[in-house]
């Protein structure tokens, strides 16, 4: 379904705190919502890239709101920059899990939001986020993976854990190692997650970015089947969570 004038996405700001940050919320294209999806996005903040998914949500009957994780007025001009701010969200948990919350607290003041429908998406560095904000204990739906790491400083525990976790990996990413993905594993067994760990043949990381070019002997690369395949799960996952 294609989006019209009376469901155009538009920025949204917010504030963390005294940090203002700017999302992108793009309403259902229908009523009421079906439910809403949180995008968390890759290293290089809210681009063309997370506005496309939100939009392809939105023609699937969702609100989809793209937050912010850096600030307004921080945004990476480079790989190098967008390197470090990545870094400093990831090393540091209790900053990553107050920037989601604020997110998610933000998206449920809107209008045709149900806070027991929410789900979380993030790609590469949201990906990571995504899986963070599900280890806090917010109170999500789920939690869905894109090529994203699946290390974190604060583990997750039965006690907080309340999301169900869904991880889309390349198998052949290069940086993603087998101690990752075993250690990520063994946490999640050990707080009884609901987990569904999809690992696609070829596949390196940024599979889903058009963006990651087509040398998979870079280290990333598109997949036009695993983003296909990743995605219709993704899909199949919000209709089964949403009809609970």
């Amino acid at each position: 379904m294609s989006t019209t004038s009376a469901f155009a996405g538009h920025s949204h700001d917010y504030t963390d705190g005294d940090t203002v940050l700017e999302g992108y919320y793009q309403p259902a294209n229908s009523t009421p919502a079906k439910g809403t999806v949180l995008i968390v996005h890759q290293w290089m903040g809210i681009t063309e890239n997370e506005k496309m998914r939100a939009a392809l949500l939105a023609g699937q009957g969702y609100n989809a709101f793209a937050i912010d994780m850096y600030g307004k007025d921080t945004r990476p001009t480079d790989t190098d920059e967008a390197g470090k701010l990545a870094t400093l969200y990831k090393s540091d948990s209790d900053l990553a899990r107050t920037r989601l919350a604020a997110a998610l607290e933000e998206v449920k003041k809107f209008a045709d939001v149900d806070p027991q429908k929410i789900v979380t998406i993030g790609y590469c560095f949201g990906g990571t986020m995504a899986l963070e904000q599900a280890r806090d204990g917010a109170d999500i739906l789920a939690a869905i993976s894109y090529h994203g790491g699946l290390g974190t400083p604060k583990k997750a525990t039965a006690e907080t854990l309340k999301a169900e976790l869904l991880v889309h990996h390349g198998a052949k990413d290069p940086l993603i190692s087998a101690e990752e993905i075993s250690g990520f594993q063994q946490e999640m067994a050990d707080a009884d997650a609901r987990l569904s760990f999809y690992q696609y043949p070829h596949a390196v990381h940024a599979f889903t970015q058009k963006g990651s070019g087509d040398d998979p002997s870079q280290g990333f690369a598109y997949n036009e089947a695993a983003d296909r395949l990743s995605w219709q799960r993704t899909l199949d996952a919000l209709d089964r969570l949403f009809s609970l």
